[in-house]
């Protein structure tokens, strides 16, 4: 079981930047997979990146170039920098945790809202 707290969300304007943080309650080394979703309102959760072992990074088309999924194991968190935003890019985002084999389980967070508006 691990818990997830996301923060860093807020209201920006086009071209800004935002990085939000995933804080989680134990250790995210041993975790297999850390990532980042949105779902905007009347849409599907989708996601945003992911990050497989530390070693291999996974970035919606829409995003890439623009995000940057990383994390820190000493501070147990992910990060998801934000450049050049787009109002597209307005949602809730979410950050998951997958345990890997054999349960292959996900947690996830309460997640942040980010508004792009000019």
């Amino acid at each position: 079981q691990v818990q997830l707290v996301e923060s860093g969300g807020g209201l920006v304007q086009p071209g800004e930047s935002l990085r939000l943080s995933c804080a989680a309650s134990k250790s995210i080394g041993s975790i297999y997979r850390m990532g980042w979703y949105r779902q905007a309102p009347g849409k599907q959760r989708e996601l945003v990146a992911h990050l497989i072992n530390e070693i291999i990074t996974n970035y919606a088309d829409s995003v890439k170039g623009r995000f940057t999924i990383s994390r820190d194991n000493a501070k147990n968190t992910v990060y998801l920098q934000m450049n050049n935003l787009k109002p597209e890019d307005t949602a809730v985002y979410y950050c998951n945790a997958n345990s890997g084999s054999p349960l292959w389980l996900d947690y996830w967070g309460q997640g942040t809202q980010v508004t792009v508006s000019s």
